[in-house]
């Protein structure tokens, strides 16, 4: 693809993410976002064969590369494997938490969203978790440990910001340590040895 053509991408995916938070995603339309991007609906149609849902598809693949590279670039330099975990589940948290897209959608489109981050979308999430995370993890783990353990703490990540605790927030240091430290990471103690 030429950078032309990716400007143009860009473009369209920014106001189709802009689109959905005006009027949810059920209501967005083609002509909405080719509007919105100043693009034709033939130019939206030739970078996104198969219309809406291939275009939605792509935008919630480059919302999570962006947010797994965020949270890689606040991860890495861990100290050890039990600061790598902390920092990676506050992190992930806090993204989440401050995520205004993500608010706006749950609040508007609270179905789809909640089915993109459990259900249908879960799998995907925990492929990139797997592609950005386990890197960092296996310096202390074997490979598939390490790819264990990003799933777990991805599910759990989700499921806590979804349904808060009123014992640990993972968005807290803190609280996250104690934790890491008592539930998941004695998980994989027989790994670390």
């Amino acid at each position: 693809m030429s950078s032309a053509a990716t400007v143009v991408e860009l473009r369209v995916l920014d106001a189709a993410k802009s689109c959905c938070e005006r009027w949810g995603i059920a209501k967005v339309t083609i002509d909405d976002i080719a509007s919105e991007s100043g693009v034709s609906r033939a130019t939206l149609y030739r970078l996104f064969p198969g219309g809406k849902d291939v275009l939605f598809e792509a935008l919630r693949v480059r919302e999570l590369e962006d947010f797994f590279t965020r949270l890689t670039a606040q991860v890495e330099g861990a100290a050890d494997l039990e600061d790598l975990l902390v920092r990676t589940v506050v992190a992930a948290t806090q993204e989440l938490r401050a995520d205004q897209h993500l608010a706006l959608m749950l609040a508007s489109e609270p179905g789809d969203t909640l089915g993109q981050l459990t259900v249908d979308g879960l799998p995907r999430i925990i492929r990139f978790a797997t592609v950005f995370i386990v890197p960092l993890v296996d310096p202390y783990l074997p490979r598939r440990e390490s790819a264990r353990l990003v799933e777990l703490l991805a599910r759990l990540v989700i499921s806590y910001f979804l349904a808060p605790s009123d014992h640990v927030d993972l968005g807290n240091p803190e609280s996250a340590r104690p934790f890491i430290t008592t539930f998941i990471l004695p998980a994989f103690q027989a790994a670390l040895s």
